[in-house]
């Protein structure tokens, strides 16, 4: 399978699979989609059911709503983005290094992996769906949030899969063989 890095909304609608990956602030990564009509080819890929995987900021943006700068996301998934907030100040934000994900339901991206494995996370906002039928993985850092969250041919994950070493080798390989069902 050939892999092709692009800002073309055409070469995106045109792709067998898309992952959509992200780091730093919404509010910016949210107008450079819109600005180049990302958003747009985003949610038309989705509708076609083709399979789409969303990392770290690509799983956020997936929500309607984040509280970052309180703006509307690509609303793939009904539910928003909320920021953690400790009252223990010896919690940091943003929550950064490696931590495990339990698995609370089956999914076919997620058929190497195992309640108690561990991903590399670095953030400071955290998805929470409307529906906990749209959560595959939770993870413990101060509360239980969501770390994996999906809808019929949507998988994301809060945790970077590209810095998972072998844990995250063997999901990205899923999503290689992954046809868009659940």
């Amino acid at each position: 399978m050939d892999a092709v890095i692009t800002a073309d909304p055409a070469a995106v609608l045109a792709a067998d699979k898309v992952i959509f990956p992200g780091v730093g602030a919404a509010t910016s990564a949210v107008d450079t989609l819109a600005g180049r009509g990302l958003d747009k080819a985003l949610v038309e890929f989705f509708k076609s059911g083709k399979p789409l995987l969303g990392i770290c900021l690509g799983s956020q943006i997936v929500l309607e709503y984040t509280e970052e700068d309180q703006r509307d996301c690509l609303g793939l998934i009904a539910g928003s983005c909320e920021r953690f907030d400790f009252p223990d100040r010896k919690l940091k934000v943003p929550h950064i290094g490696w931590n495990q994900v339990e698995v609370v339901q089956p999914h076919p991206m997620l058929a190497t992996v195992e309640s108690g494995d561990e991903f590399y996370f670095v953030h400071s906002y955290y998805a929470r769906p409307e529906s906990q039928e749209n959560v595959f993985c939770r993870t413990e850092y101060g509360i239980s949030f969501c770390s994996a969250l999906g809808r019929d041919n949507l998988f994301a994950s809060q945790f970077h899969l590209e810095k998972s070493g072998e844990m995250g080798l063997k999901v990205l390989a899923q999503f290689g063989q992954w046809d868009g069902t659940v």
